[in-house]
């Protein structure tokens, strides 16, 4: 069902466009978000070259609690003010980082990360949590990876909360 070796060898485009039509078939009819997240995550992980993490924090009205996720164990928690993360929920923008080690306040929880891209999760105006990719590669993410994780990050929310 799932051919994700395939999906290298396209251009980034076609690879997002690819992604997302597997998101959507994955979820469809689902709405934990639990579930859905893990599928997420897992299906990134093994389609796109250069990954070492993928996956969730879910906000719990305080600060981002680890979610599903793909790659070695992560940071349980992650105050709002802290590292990229805390960076996507708390400006509620896209955070492209190409070199982890000179953005301030970079949380190492694997120290082979070297680029990351999170989008924060949001929901009728309401902070949901953040997606969070890394990579071992410096500059691994470009303006097509922000939109094709945008992409993707929509359609898990519209699987979970329903098009509104």
């Amino acid at each position: 069902m799932f051919d994700t070796l395939s999906l290298t060898h396209l251009p980034k485009a076609e690879q997002y466009q690819q992604l997302a039509e597997q998101a959507r078939v994955l979820m469809v009819g689902e709405t934990d978000r639990i579930a859905n997240a893990a599928n997420l995550s897992a299906l990134v992980m093994h389609a796109l070259p250069d990954l070492n993490w993928a996956g969730f924090y879910f906000y719990d009205g305080t600060e981002l609690v680890l979610g599903p996720f793909q790659g070695k164990p992560a940071c349980l928690r992650i105050q709002l003010e802290r590292g990229v993360c805390g960076a996507a929920a708390t400006s509620r923008q896209t955070q492209l980082v190409p070199d982890v080690h000179a953005f301030p306040g970079h949380i190492a929880c694997d120290a082979a990360s070297r680029s990351e891209i999170v989008v924060p999760l949001i929901r009728e105006g309401r902070l949901i949590g953040v997606w969070d990719v890394d990579s071992p590669i410096p500059a691994r993410f470009d303006v097509k990876d922000q939109s094709g994780m945008e992409t993707l990050c929509q359609i898990y929310l519209d699987s979970v909360f329903g098009i509104r």
